[in-house]
């Protein structure tokens, strides 16, 4: 077999086989295939796409090409959850302890951000003494013994994914649907869990811009997932705006637990609305159920409790959880001052991440660090009433000279108007 015809074939718009597809993987991840061939080939497939045969095939060889996570000892009750990215996105905190509170076992493997999205092992990382590397010995027994773990991912996990995210990072090619779903689905089938819930964004923040295509990447990694036989549902959910009022590692993490502990908005909808899902995946609750179930376990605090056990198994001190200093402060907070006066008609997602990141929240480059307690607290949502002159944000950052940077880009990030605009639906479509 020549890689050469694959190329060819795949750039004619030609559907490739199974065995085909098959040796892409292998011959890539065994070093046969050189990177410039593989380039070519992943550039042939963002303009031709691939159907759903095809990205199901890819996916599972993508997954074959390492490690996978044997839950099966756990039963059908396993669950997963992954979000496409986004500013301010810390649900993970949030819906998985709801979940794991109600007989929901959860082993997960999350990843770090890059650019101006968050990833969940930074935010973990911010709490002092977190462990986000057991052995997989530690890990499996933590599950068993208290319903829940979160770690980073392992480098065993889907291996050729890596090497070709990496070239499509490099190569213009991130930005397309089979392979990004190709990307997702791998990983979360290798992780192990019988039940996955996608939360799919789309918006100025999200890496799907419009709800057609977050709908179509949706419906992909879906199809992927049943044809794998794993029980599936997505929830497409809007990301123009930044999710809850805090954006960076450790307050976000201070911020989920304010929802644990009772307080509401987008952030405690959409988290639940995840929870809901995964909950209705695993026991077979219709929604009604689910919900009733998520917020009996918010107003019971048993959520707030496993978000507590969950931590200190992982060697978190849990002295923030109650006292928010403990956490640690930013030695420089400046004020971001509202230019103008209006009702707020718009956030620019993107711009708020791109501010934080520049505060030190984010990493340009992977294996970069960060600054955990990095990052931006507004005082004023969409929708609010903001008077010239009145405080708008709050900057943390440890280094004052980031904080023009992260200025330059929030004087475009909010539009003001005569009128209070109506509210959007967080949650647009659930793909089930």
């Amino acid at each position: 077999m020549r890689f050469y015809d694959i190329i060819q074939k795949k750039r004619d718009r030609q559907a490739l086989t199974d065995d085909e597809l098959r040796y892409t993987v292998s011959g890539f991840s065994a070093g046969d295939v050189p990177d410039y061939q593989m380039a070519a080939f992943l550039m042939a497939v963002y303009f031709s796409g691939m159907d759903a045969r095809e990205v199901t095939t890819l996916t599972l060889a993508m997954q074959q090409s390492g490690d996978s996570v044997d839950l099966s000892p756990f039963g059908s009750l396993t669950a997963d959850k992954h979000s496409t990215g986004g500013v301010g996105d810390k649900t993970t905190l949030i819906a998985l302890p709801i979940v794991a509170s109600l007989g929901v076992v959860v082993a997960k493997m999350s990843g770090r951000g890059l650019g101006h999205t968050g990833g969940t092992v930074d935010k973990l990382e911010a709490i002092p003494g977190f462990q986000t590397t057991l052995t997989r010995d530690r890990f499996i027994q933590q599950v068993k013994e208290i319903g829940i773990a979160v770690v980073g991912q392992s480098g065993t996990l889907a291996p050729a994914d890596k090497k070709m995210y990496a070239l499509r990072d490099v190569t213009a090619t991130v930005d397309s649907i089979p392979l990004i779903a190709s990307s997702v689905m791998s990983k979360k089938l290798a992780s192990g869990a019988q039940n996955i819930v996608l939360d799919v964004k789309f918006g100025s923040g999200a890496f799907m811009k419009t709800p057609e295509t977050a709908s179509q990447l949706a419906q992909t990694m879906v199809t992927i997932g049943q044809a794998a036989g794993r029980n599936m549902a997505a929830l497409v959910t809007t990301m123009d705006v930044p999710l809850g009022g805090a954006i960076g590692n450790a307050l976000e993490v201070l911020e989920a637990v304010r929802v644990l502990k009772g307080e509401g908005g987008a952030l405690r909808d959409v988290s639940c609305a995840l929870a809901a899902e995964m909950l209705s995946l695993c026991h077979g609750w219709p929604p009604a159920q689910s919900a009733a179930a998520v917020d009996d376990a918010l107003q019971s605090g048993r959520a707030l409790e496993k978000f507590r056990q969950w931590i200190a198994y992982q060697g978190g001190d849990t002295a923030f959880i109650d006292d928010p200093k403990a956490l640690g402060e930013a030695p420089v907070q400046d004020v971001f001052i509202a230019s103008q006066g209006g009702y707020i008609t718009h956030l620019n997602a993107e711009l708020f991440g791109k501010a934080s990141s520049a505060l030190g929240a984010g990493r340009e480059k992977a294996g970069e660090g960060v600054d955990p307690l990095a990052g931006i607290v507004l005082n004023k949502s969409l929708g609010d009433f903001c008077a010239p002159g009145e405080t708008f944000a709050v900057l943390h950052t440890s280094d004052k000279s980031r904080l023009a940077p992260a200025r330059a880009y929030l004087d475009n990030a909010v539009s003001y108007g005569p009128d209070k605009p109506s509210p959007a639906p967080l949650i647009h479509s659930v793909i089930r």
